[in-house]
């Protein structure tokens, strides 16, 4: 495992980027992931996509439990009505932390680095933290969420 750069800016086109699902889950794929949990450990973060360290597959790494979770093709299916207001800062923007309104409660279904399809439903933080994540794999930065 090895540390990745974190790509910052938010007018940085791969940030801006919708994602691409991916096919097979790879050997190289695998050690991309295995590398961006390395990344977030490093940079003292709760997640990471891989638009910040460069790519544009469909993958993230999340904070589900206290444990980091590979997501591959991570979708959303449904989100609460219900919303809580708390603060938020990226890795790809430092120094900046915003109030950024998300549903408390969400559906994710995802693929995990095996290749097993998962569904599971995430309730407070660990919602936040893959919504954060899932919007940077729709091109979305917390600075797009400011009223």
């Amino acid at each position: 495992m090895s540390a990745l750069s974190i790509v910052i800016g938010e007018n940085t086109p791969i940030l801006r980027k919708k994602t691409v699902p991916i096919g097979t889950i790879t050997k190289e794929i695998k050690k991309l992931l295995s590398d961006m949990k390395e990344t977030v450990v490093v940079a003292k973060g709760a997640g990471i996509a891989a638009p910040q360290v460069g790519r544009n597959e469909r993958l993230c790494i999340a904070m589900i439990g206290n444990k980091l979770v590979a997501l591959v093709n991570p979708f959303i299916t449904w989100k609460s009505e219900t919303t809580a207001i708390a603060e938020e800062g990226c890795l790809s923007l430092p120094d900046l932390w915003m109030d950024v309104s998300r549903s408390t409660d969400i559906i994710l279904e995802f693929q995990t680095e095996a290749g097993k399809k998962r569904e599971l439903k995430l309730s407070g933080f660990d919602a936040r933290v893959v919504q954060h994540e899932v919007d940077h794999l729709e091109g979305i930065l917390i600075v797009d969420h400011r009223k």
